[in-house]
């Protein structure tokens, strides 16, 4: 895996420790790196009314839009565990808004942060919903 995958996968990874999910125990961190080589960062913050809870794609996207930067080369999403937890259908629908269908998509564990997989956002969400192009 190259260098920028293992940057915005440590990034996740120490935004992930701030996640606040007392009710599911479930950390995730996401890393944007943006087209200007900025990393934005984002984590999943819960509520106890469960709709209101953000997870960290949005929250990176989110931060990343209010910062002016709305254009990225790669994002990383790490979460607890041993498995891989690849993004809900909402955080797709909202990395697709931003992301091109060949920018990649780099997914681990908090466990094995090593164990990289690599996909693009075409792959991850085919066939988005998109008003432009």
């Amino acid at each position: 895996m190259n260098d920028i995958a293992h940057k915005l996968v440590a990034a996740a990874v120490e935004v992930s420790r701030r996640a606040y999910a007392p009710y599911s125990n479930f950390h995730v961190g996401a890393a944007l790196l943006a087209d200007n080589g900025e990393i934005i960062t984002g984590c999943n913050v819960e509520n106890a009314s469960y709709g209101l809870t953000i997870c960290a794609e949005r929250n990176a996207i989110f931060a990343a839009v209010a910062r002016g930067i709305s254009s990225f080369k790669a994002v990383a999403i790490v979460a607890d565990g041993d498995a891989i937890a690849f993004p809900c259908g909402a955080c797709r629908q909202v990395l697709s808004e931003f992301l091109r269908a060949d920018t990649p998509v780099y997914v681990a564990s908090v466990k094995h942060p090593e164990d990289i997989h690599s996909l693009t956002m075409g792959g991850l969400l085919p066939h988005a919903f998109k008003f432009k192009e």
